[in-house]
C-alpha cells in the first residue's frame, strides 16, 4: 500500500513526520511517498539517522502557511506539498493521503482536488475520543460551522461505517448531540435531523446530552462543526486539567507518593487511554479517497499512527460502505414518498 505524506505539514515537520514515516514502514509494511524538498528531506534523514527504505520523495519546494486563507491551496498554493500530494491521490498514484497541515486547507483541497463521494453534501472531520467503555467518534469537529439537517444524517452514516469497519463495533449507536433527550429539544437543525435520522440506515438512539458522552451512551456523536469543536476542546481541556490534578494529588507528600507506587499501573493505563498520539489523526469523512488529518503538533508516534489509520481506512473499504449506505438512504426516501 502506498501512503502519500505531506512531509512539511505541521508544527514538527519535517523531522517528526519523517521519523513517523520510517516507523510506519517498519511496523505496517507500507510504502511512503513523501512530498517536500528532496534536498531538505535527505539532509534531515542523514543527520538524524532516519532510514529512507521504502520511502520515495516527490520534490516540492512550496509549503502553504497555516495563516493563509484555506482557499489559496487551489489558487496561489496549488503547487505546495499538500496540493501536490492530494493531486497524486486523485490521479491514483497513492492509496491514501496524510497531512498535519492547515485543517481548512485540507478540507478545501480534498473537496476540490480529490472530490467528495457522490451524494455527500459536505466532508466532515471526525475524531475518536476515549470514554468509559471504549471510545466514540465525534463528527463534525470543525469543518462545517453551519449545517443542514441532511448533513447531520450523512455524518451519522459516515461515522457508523467507520466505527463498524475500522474499530469493529457491531451496529454502532448513532446519537445527535443536544441539550436534552426529547425529540422536540434543540433548535430547528436538531429537531429536523432527529426526524430524518429515524429513516436513515443507522442504529439511531436519539439525542445525547454532552454530559453522557464520556459514559459511551453512543458510538457516533453527530453535531454541526461549531458544537462539535466546542465539545472537542472542552474534552481536551478537562482531560488536561484532570491529569494535572491527579499528578498533584499523587505527589503532594511522602504518603501519597508511596500510594502512587501501587497506583502507577492504573495511572499509566489511564494516561495511555487519554493520549491522542495513540489514535493518530482525524479522517476527513465524505471524500472519495482516504484523507487523514494528523494533529498539528504530532510527534513521530502520532504521525505513525495516523499512517496506520490511513492504512486501515483504505483496507476495510469504509468509503464503499458509505456509498452503499447513501444508496440505501435514497431508496428509503423514495419508498417513503411512494407510500405517502
Amino acid at each position: 500500500m502506498r501512503i502519500i505524506v505531506d512531509a512539511f505539514g505541521g508544527d514538527n515537520a519535517p523531522l517528526e513526520v519523517l521519523r513517523g514515516c520510517a516507523m510506519a514502514v517498519k511496523e505496517y509494511g507500507v510504502d511512503i511517498i513523501a512530498c517536500g524538498s528532496e534536498k531538505t528531506i535527505r539532509e534531515v534523514c542523514q543527520k538524524n539517522r532516519i532510514p529512507l527504505d521504502r520511502i520515495s520523495i516527490t520534490d516540492v519546494e512550496k509549503v502553504i502557511p497555516v495563516e493563509v486563507d484555506p482557499t489559496e491551496v487551489v489558487k496561489s498554493y496549488d503547487d505546495c506539498t499538500m496540493a501536490v500530494g492530494m493531486k497524486m491521490l486523485a490521479s491514483g498514484e497513492g492509496d491514501a493521503f496524510v497531512s498535519a497541515g492547515s485543517t481548512g486547507a485540507i478540507v478545501v483541497g480534498a473537496s476540490l482536488f480529490v472530490k467528495r463521494i457522490k451524494g455527500i453534501k459536505r466532508a466532515a472531520l471526525a475524531t475518536v475520543i476515549p470514554s468509559q467503555d471504549g471510545c466514540y467518534m465525534l463528527l463534525d469537529m470543525g469543518a462545517n460551522a453551519e449545517c443542514r439537517p441532511e448533513m447531520l444524517v450523512q455524518f451519522g452514516i459516515m461515522g457508523s461505517a467507520y466505527m463498524e469497519h475500522v474499530l469493529g463495533i457491531e451496529r454502532p449507536r448513532v446519537g445527535i448531540i443536544n441539550i436534552g433527550t426529547e425529540e422536540n429539544k434543540g433548535l430547528e437543525l436538531q429537531i429536523d435531523a432527529y426526524r430524518m435520522m429515524q429513516h436513515a440506515p443507522v442504529n439511531f438512539v436519539g439525542n445525547i446530552e454532552p454530559r453522557d458522552l464520556p459514559f459511551t451512551k453512543c458510538d457516533v456523536a453527530v453535531a454541526d462543526g461549531f458544537v462539535g469543536n466546542v465539545v472537542l476542546k472542552l474534552t481536551e481541556g478537562l482531560g488536561s486539567w484532570f491529569s494535572k490534578e491527579l499528578k498533584g494529588i499523587l505527589f503532594q507528600n511522602a504518603a501519597s507518593k508511596i500510594g502512587a507506587v501501587f497506583l502507577s499501573k492504573g495511572v499509566l493505563s489511564f494516561k495511555k487511554k487519554m493520549d491522542y498520539t495513540e489514535y493518530g489523526g482525524a479522517p476527513l469523512m465524505g471524500i472519495s479517497k482516504p484523507v487523514i488529518k494528523a494533529h498539528g503538533s504530532s510527534n513521530a508516534k502520532a504521525f505513525k499512527n495516523a499512517i496506520r489509520q490511513a492504512k486501515e481506512y483504505t483496507e476495510r473499504g469504509v468509503i464503499g460502505e458509505i456509498s452503499d449506505a447513501l444508496a440505501q438512504l435514497r431508496a428509503n426516501a423514495a419508498d417513503n414518498r411512494t407510500e405517502g
